[in-house]
């Protein structure tokens, strides 16, 4: 069983940076993508990136790409999601999430663990 804790949300101004850090417990493997998703009020739950431990797979919403990076940390079992250029419309709650297995998807329900999400707010 897989736990997720993020932290590192809050708020911003346009253009500002903020760090997200999601701690994972009950890793076993290596073998595990860990994914970060957001939600803004009334819009699904949104692929943001992903990184996958064991073969350093990574993917990037097109409207994110250039200015978030995902990466994982010098603490084991944490990944992190730097965010730069922030934008007003990338307000959301942000979830980190995992999922056992080679594989990573940007399909919300192929995850197998959720944190609790952060709230990211960026204003103009």
């Amino acid at each position: 069983q897989v736990q997720l804790l993020e932290s590192g949300g809050g708020s911003v101004q346009a253009g500002g940076s903020l760090r997200l850090s999601c701690t994972a417990s009950g890793i076993t493997s290596s073998s595990v993508c860990m994914a970060w998703f957001r939600q803004a009020p009334g819009k699904g739950r949104e692929v943001v990136t992903y990184l996958h431990f064991r073969n350093g797979e990574t993917y990037y919403t097109d409207s994110v790409k250039g200015r978030f990076t995902i990466s994982q940390a010098s603490a084991k079992n944490t990944v992190s999601l730097e965010m730069n250029g922030l934008k007003p419309e990338d307000t959301a709650m942000y979830y980190c999430a995992a999922r056992r297995g080679g594989a990573c998807y940007t399909d919300n329900w192929q995850y197998d663990s959720w944190g609790q999400g952060t709230q990211v707010t960026v204003s103009s």
